[in-house]
């Protein structure tokens, strides 16, 4: 069986689905073992897998709690914070204005932020960082958006204002010439989202909930601090050490960052997300969200990136705010998110039409004889898990 139908081929064998409610079969146990030990071994809390094809959910799974203390358990109504996978909301709203002729991809954003010509750019002209090399994480600034901060209980969790971004910039260098190298960059998807807010008068928030939300009825899906109604099903956050388990701060505000990793959501609202990506041509409302051709320039490889910032393995390469990523010879689109305890991926597998979305509420970030697994290593040892199942077959 050829590997590019990987998807294709396990989903008829992922029927424990909780949506269809059938028996598991003893094809998937093995895997669903699998996913159920590794997360026992990471001591991660609370974790979700859903895949879905077709535009529908053919394959759910929910491990653990969403809050340890209450024991309370993690299910499909549970939201689980997205972090950077938000950059690719951003990324589509970018792509509807440009669809829209009110931007260039190729035009600098200084056209549209001024304050980005404080920035000091030792190889030429500001001018060189542009919306195509902000997307693709290639225009030469920082990785991190804020030098400090955060880490005490009376400081905001991000910068809460534009003023204090700007004021870091006669402090920012660009790193190396624009457009020559690749390097994860929140401030440049921050200045994305300056971009967008500058061409409609929109908050962020706003915008995306009109333009993208609303229209893919993702109507649990909230930035930052949750709705008063739907805060009793957010997620509670950790991180485990060697010095045990440390709750992390919950119900946050990203502030000015909010479109570098503003986003929560419960799978169920993701699987819709997920159905966008994949297409179909009997939902006009998926192109009025953006065509087609459009998505599919987004996942055009533009610069070889590293694993870990974005996309995961050792051939990945970024693409306009998702990275093509290549497993055992099998190409992916894909996502990652990291903040404040909760991890997260996104894949998308075109040929066969399906994709899905992991997410855990641990960032288990050390290894021991007791607890053998980090979550990054639960992360890719069930993507490789499902591949492995596929190929002995």
């Amino acid at each position: 069986m050829p590997k590019s139908g990987w998807i294709g081929a396990l989903l008829p064998l992922l029927a424990f689905s909780m949506t269809l409610g059938a028996q598991s079969p003893k094809d998937w146990s093995g895997v669903k073992g699998f996913f159920r030990q590794q997360i026992s071994d990471a001591g991660i809390v609370g974790a979700s897998l859903v895949i879905v094809r077709e535009g529908k959910i053919e394959a759910d799974e929910y491990v653990g709690y969403q809050e340890e203390a209450t024991r309370r358990p993690v299910d499909r109504d549970t939201i689980y914070h997205w972090a950077s996978i938000t950059k690719t909301f951003t990324g589509i709203a970018i792509m509807q204005l440009r669809d829209r002729g009110l931007l260039a991809l190729d035009d600098p954003v200084v056209k549209y932020v001024p304050e980005v010509r404080r920035i000091h750019n030792p190889f030429g002209d500001v001018s060189q960082i542009t919306i195509r090399r902000l997307m693709s994480h290639s225009a030469g600034l920082r990785a991190s958006t804020w030098p400090w901060g955060g880490d005490r209980p009376w400081q905001p969790f991000e910068p809460t204002e534009w003023s204090q971004l700007v004021a870091m910039f006669p402090y920012t260098e660009v790193l190396f010439e624009p457009g020559t190298q690749f390097r994860y960059s929140n401030p440049g998807i921050i200045l994305l989202g300056r971009v967008i807010e500058t061409l409609t008068g929109d908050d962020y928030e706003i915008y995306v909930a009109k333009n993208i939300l609303m229209p893919l009825e993702m109507h649990r899906t909230f930035f930052d601090r949750a709705p008063y109604h739907l805060r009793d099903r957010r997620s509670h956050s950790y991180v485990r050490t060697d010095g045990g388990l440390e709750e992390m701060r919950f119900d946050f505000d990203t502030g000015i960052t909010v479109s570098n990793g503003g986003l929560n959501a419960p799978l169920t609202d993701m699987a819709r997300y997920l159905g966008f990506l994949i297409g179909d041509p009997a939902r006009p409302e998926y192109e009025g969200v953006l065509r087609r051709s459009s998505l599919e320039e987004m996942w055009k490889p533009v610069i070889r990136a590293a694993d870990g910032e974005g996309g995961s393995g050792s051939d990945v390469h970024a693409g306009l705010s998702f990275f093509v990523e290549r497993h055992h010879g099998i190409e992916v689109i894909g996502h990652s998110g990291n903040q404040n305890g909760f991890l997260s991926h996104l894949y998308l597998h075109r040929p066969s039409r399906a994709a899905y979305v992991i997410a855990f509420n641990t960032d288990a970030s050390s290894k021991s004889r007791a607890r053998p697994r980090m979550t990054r290593d639960v992360d890719d040892a069930v993507r490789d898990r499902l591949l492995e199942e596929l190929t002995e077959r």
